[in-house]
Order: structure tokens, then C-alpha cells, then sequence
């Protein structure tokens, strides 16, 4: 059974107090209560309190000063003000310091009832609202990111750090690899948290609404504008917008975008004043910017201004060694939503996922997961359960064919060769060059050491 809701009541007219009092007791609340703002204040400390119905005029300590000590114990606390009519003003004045409402004497039964209950539901939601921010948080920390690797390991440890400042990031790499979950968690651990995160896919938007999604209109601005329009630069005020796919922006709205982060203000569509806005700006794209500035395409002064701190993803097969966490996590993330018990993984699933490029990155891995689930009948993830792609890719590893000179041919020259041809295919990748040639990391490495086998190329990544 529920605890009732704890009231404390504060009033110097005894008489008022005991017909609140059994008001409030009537309505199923237990009800404590004070004769003034001193003595209400050592009750409100001895033991927890949800809300505080109180008096402003009243010895020893008035309710104003009350509503300010109890404001700075428990900021969140529901406090309800009494006042006569010659205290209005002073009512108001404690609205502006945080009471949730205020009753003028005299006032009837349902009418406190009703600013109890009000206050009581404003306040619950607050403190949900909160924990789902909590939860939200946490979801999208760094610290629940999957980055086992030392390229992942990296991406976070630089977002971690430029999450505190206020600068505009722009996420670089190629689609499925996560770069709206990596600023979700920027924006989640700064100061701009309880704001609102605000996502814009720039590509998924006509070009001929774009302006008006990003900006907002005015009514009349144009044929269909039937109304006033907030756009996603004024909805994500205080907080941060999420500009998706920004190289797809139209060249005018490059401009218009680079006078947002110069000027802090945003023009409406049909409104000739500017309207301030501060918003943190997160772009990503998995176009070639640098190809694009050359092209003419893509305005060199709005990349730099977006590129405050550019931050790439790296792509899967650049972290192999982080498939295994994430086969775990979506495995325990479907299963859960399947209502079925998580299946267990034959190694050679994890072989054909190795040796597999992923264009669609940890998208498609996730899709891949969601797939063998569903066709799964035994309990056991099998290459059979794996999409045609994959096993197809498997299957054309074992046709390797070669040319084979009449003068004879080195058996050490074509091993050296072609572990240096499954490296290059992997960009230096030992891990998924080994599972690709069907050996160990170990034995790959062995073999390296043997023939003296070093990467050449700097550009090349390094081991993740």
C-alpha cells in the first residue's frame, strides 16, 4: 500500500491551521503542522516532507524568508503560499521565487484541494522528468559506448573532452557508425543537458522547406503558411542542435547557416528582425567535405566554422575488435525486445564477420543480429542463419586462383606477398588480416617478424 503524501502546514490562526488541517486529512494526506516560519522550518528538517502550505505573514520568521531557506534545502520542493488580500503583491513576489501557487484568504475547500493536488502532480512530473533525463543521460554516456578498440578509445576520449566546452563539433565518417549516438553523448555530459537536443536530417528534407524547418516562418510568408512556425534553431534554444547529413545543405542555406554561427541569430522566414538564439551546433556528414569545398559545393568559410573540432568515426572494419561487444549488445538488446532467450554464437559467425567489409557498418551488424534472430530455430546463431552477403563472401575466399611460371616459383615469396596483400586489403588491420588468411593474431604476427614485414604506408591506420 502507497505512503500518503506528507503535508506540512504552517499558519500563526490556530483556527484556519485545524479546519485545513481536517480538510487535508479528509483528502487522504497526512498532515503535520507548525504555527510559524521557525518552527515549520525545524519540522520540515525532522522529517521528510512533500509539500509545504504556508502563510506569509506570521511571527518569528514570515513566509518569504521561509520559501527562500526552504528553496535552497530542496530546490524542487512544492510550496503553496496563503496570503490576504493586502499580500497579493508579496504572493507574487514568492511565485517568482518558486512557490508552485497561492491562495488568497478566504478560500474554500475544493479551492485548496485543488492547489494541493496541482502542485503535488506539476512536482511529480518535474521528478520524472528528471529521472528520465537520468536515464537518458546514462544511455548515451561515453562510458556506455561500446569502444573496446584503440581507434573507438580515442573518439571518445576526444568527445569527452570538447563536451565540456561550448564549441561547434563536426562528426566525419561514413553512414551506420554512429555519429548521432556520439552527439547525443556530447551534448548529455555538457552544460546544456537539460536543454533539449534537437536533430535535423538536412538530406531528408525538400530544399524548398528546409529554410523554413531550420528558421521557421511567419504567417503569410508564404502560400500554405496559414500560421506561425517555431523553427528547430528557436526549439533547440539553450540546448543543441543536430545538424545530420549538413553536407547535403543547399549552397543558400550555407550562408544562411554560417550568419547563424557568426551573428547568434537566426531570420525568419517572412519576419524582417533577427531573433537571437544560443545553440550549440553538432553537424555530421559522411560526404568528402574537402572535395566538396574544390567542387564549389560546400562553402569553405562554413566548414571552418563547423570544424571547430572535427571528430571521425571510424568505420567497422577499423574496429574489429570491437564486433564482439557489439554482437553482445545487440543480442541482448532483441532478445529482450523478442521476448526469447539469447541464443549462443558458433565461431565461425564470428570468422565471416571478420572477413566481411560492412559498408553499412554498426547499422548493418544490428540488422544482421536482428535478422539471425528472428530465423533462428535452435537456439544457436549459425553462418546459416547469416544473410546470402555474407556466406557469399566466405565462399569466394577459398577460390583463390593463381599463375603459375614454368621456371618454378618461391613458396616463401608467395607467402610474404600474400600477407602483405591481406594486410594492405585490410589497411594494416592485423586482427582481420589474420582471420582473413585463417590464422591466428599471433601467428600472423610470427610470420610478419619472419619476413620482416612492416607497414610502409603512414597513412595507413594503425592496429585497433
Amino acid at each position: 500500500m502507497t505512503e500518503p503524501q506528507t503535508i506540512l502546514l504552517i499558519d500563526d490562526d490556530e483556527s484556519l491551521r485545524r479546519v485545513m488541517e481536517f480538510h487535508l486529512q479528509e483528502e487522504g494526506y497526512r498532515v503535520v503542522t507548525a504555527t510559524d516560519g521557525r518552527s515549520g522550518l525545524e519540522r520540515f528538517q525532522g522529517e521528510p516532507v512533500g509539500l509545504v502550505v504556508t502563510d506569509i505573514r506570521m511571527p518569528e520568521m514570515d513566509g518569504m524568508e521561509l520559501l527562500t531557506r526552504l528553496k535552497a534545502m530542496q530546490p524542487d520542493l512544492p510550496v503553496v503560499i496563503l496570503t490576504a488580500h493586502g499580500t497579493i503583491d508579496s504572493a507574487v513576489e514568492a511565485m517568482k521565487l518558486g512557490a508552485a501557487d497561492y491562495l488568497t484568504k478566504p478560500f474554500s475547500r475544493d479551492q485548496l484541494k485543488t492547489a494541493v493536488q496541482k502542485a503535488l502532480e506539476v512536482a511529480a512530473l518535474r521528478t520524472e522528468n528528471l529521472r528520465l533525463r537520468e536515464v537518458v543521460a546514462e544511455r548515451f554516456s561515453f562510458a556506455s559506448m561500446i569502444a573496446g578498440s584503440r581507434a573507438m578509445r580515442g573518439v571518445t576520449d576526444m568527445a569527452a573532452r570538447v563536451a565540456q566546452s561550448e564549441t561547434t563539433v563536426l562528426l566525419v565518417g561514413e553512414s551506420g557508425t554512429g555519429k548521432e549516438l556520439l552527439a547525443k553523448a556530447i551534448h548529455f555530459h555538457s552544460a546544456r543537458a537539460r536543454r533539449a537536443f534537437v536533430t535535423v536530417n538536412c538530406a531528408a528534407i525538400p530544399e524548398q522547406l528546409l529554410e523554413s524547418e531550420l528558421f521557421g516562418h511567419r504567417r503569410g510568408a508564404f502560400t500554405g503558411a496559414v500560421a506561425d512556425k517555431q523553427g528547430k534553431f528557436e526549439l533547440a534554444n539553450g540546448g543543441t542542435i543536430f545538424l545530420d547529413e549538413v553536407g547535403d545543405l543547399p549552397v543558400l542555406l550555407q550562408v544562411k547557416l554560417l550568419r547563424v554561427l557568426q551573428e547568434r541569430e537566426i531570420d525568419k522566414v517572412g519576419d524582417p528582425r533577427p531573433i537571437k538564439v544560443d545553440v550549440r551546433v553538432v553537424a555530421a556528414t559522411n560526404r568528402d567535405l574537402d572535395t566538396m569545398i574544390a567542387d564549389g559545393t560546400f562553402r569553405e568559410d562554413l566548414y571552418y566554422r563547423l570544424a571547430v573540432v572535427s571528430i571521425r568515426m571510424p568505420a567497422l572494419r577499423e574496429r574489429a575488435d570491437d564486433i564482439p561487444l557489439l554482437v553482445d549488445h545487440f543480442l541482448d538488446k532483441h532478445s529482450a525486445r523478442l521476448g526469447r532467450p539469447r541464443p549462443s554464437v558458433e565461431k565461425a559467425v564470428y570468422s565471416e564477420f571478420n572477413l566481411y567489409s560492412w559498408p553499412g557498418n554498426i547499422r548493418e551488424l544490428e540488422n544482421v543480429i536482428e535478422r539471425a534472430l528472428v530465423l533462428d530455430r535452435d537456439g544457436v546463431l549459425d553462418v546459416d542463419d547469416l544473410p546470402e552477403r555474407l556466406r557469399a563472401r566466405a565462399q569466394r575466399a577459398g577460390n583463390v586462383r593463381f599463375e603459375l611460371p614454368d621456371e618454378g616459383i618461391s613458396l616463401e615469396h608467395v607467402e610474404r606477398d600474400l600477407i602483405v596483400a591481406a594486410l594492405e586489403k585490410h589497411d594494416w588491420n592485423q586482427t582481420r588480416a589474420a582471420a582473413y588468411l585463417g590464422i591466428t593474431r599471433s601467428t600472423l604476427l610470427y610470420r610478419m617478424q619472419k619476413f620482416q614485414i612492416e607497414k610502409t604506408d603512414p597513412a595507413a591506420p594503425a592496429e585497433s
